[in-house]
């Protein structure tokens, strides 16, 4: 096996965090993250000789899976007694998508509203009373053996789902640069790697991914030293693409009249 980057779709770029405050409700104590849309490019997949399609669908990151609403998540781990458990500060990240934080900047500086923090209050008052504020990360660790899961939603647009959920371990990790440390690292990849083989099976696409089609819009798993990223690019795709169509629809312009 070769040591492989781990990078293979574009995603949310994060600016300027901060935490919600004053009359954020539901949202008060979480984070809430302005965030640019990055282009989102999948690298063609080919399946081997002799495979068909894997079912990826149907995978699950410790019970998490593609298509999975936000509320069982949320369910699952917040509310119940699983494996992982939230992370301490900011588990769960809010985003209002760039184009309806546009339409919203617009509309309030026609109230004549300017200041950088009333706007910013508007813009989240807006966002979040008319169900544009939307949950798009949550943050999972497992304390005891430092395992971290971050999953991705798509937009209330498309009923706030997973669309990426993205595993990782320390396999990879060395403690130093002695023999000893490089052995046992070796040792602790080879576990991992055979784990995710008894979960999922033979990788149907070279030696590192379980892909559904050779469309590489279409789900797919891909496997990295200590990492597994479980994706669905064309159900982002269709979320991105569905969010700035509508929120061209209801730009609310003035009234020109000719």
């Amino acid at each position: 096996m070769k040591k492989l980057l781990f990078c293979m779709f574009g995603f949310w770029a994060a600016c300027a965090v901060s935490t919600a405050r004053g009359d954020d409700g539901p949202f008060l104590d979480y984070a809430i993250e302005d965030s640019t849309p990055v282009d989102i490019t999948a690298a063609p997949v080919s399946m081997n000789m002799d495979a068909g399609g894997a079912s990826v669908a149907t995978f699950d990151i410790a019970g998490i899976m593609l298509g999975m609403p936000f509320d069982d998540v949320q369910t699952l781990f917040f509310k119940g007694h699983g494996l992982y458990a939230p992370r301490e500060k900011n588990a769960i990240i809010y985003t209002i998508h760039p184009d309806w934080k546009y339409n919203l900047d617009y509309e309030c500086r026609q109230q004549n509203i300017f200041a950088p923090a009333e706007l910013e209050n508007c813009i989240r008052s807006l966002a979040r009373h008319r169900g544009l504020l939307y949950a798009s990360e949550v943050h999972l660790v497992r304390a005891n053996t430092g395992e971290t899961i971050t999953v991705y939603f798509t937009s209330n647009a498309t009923d706030n789902l997973v669309w990426r959920v993205v595993y990782n371990n320390d396999v990879d990790e060395v403690e130093g640069s002695a023999e000893k440390f490089e052995n046992q690292r070796q040792k602790k990849i080879l576990a991992f790697w055979q784990s995710v083989l008894d979960k999922y099976g033979a990788p149907n696409s070279g030696s590192d991914k379980w892909i559904t089609t050779t469309n590489a819009y279409d789900p797919m798993m891909t496997a990295y030293y200590g990492a597994l990223d479980l994706v669905d690019a064309g159900r982002n795709a269709s979320d991105q693409a569905k969010n700035v169509s509508d929120a061209r629809e209801n730009f609310k312009a003035k009234p020109y009249a000719f």
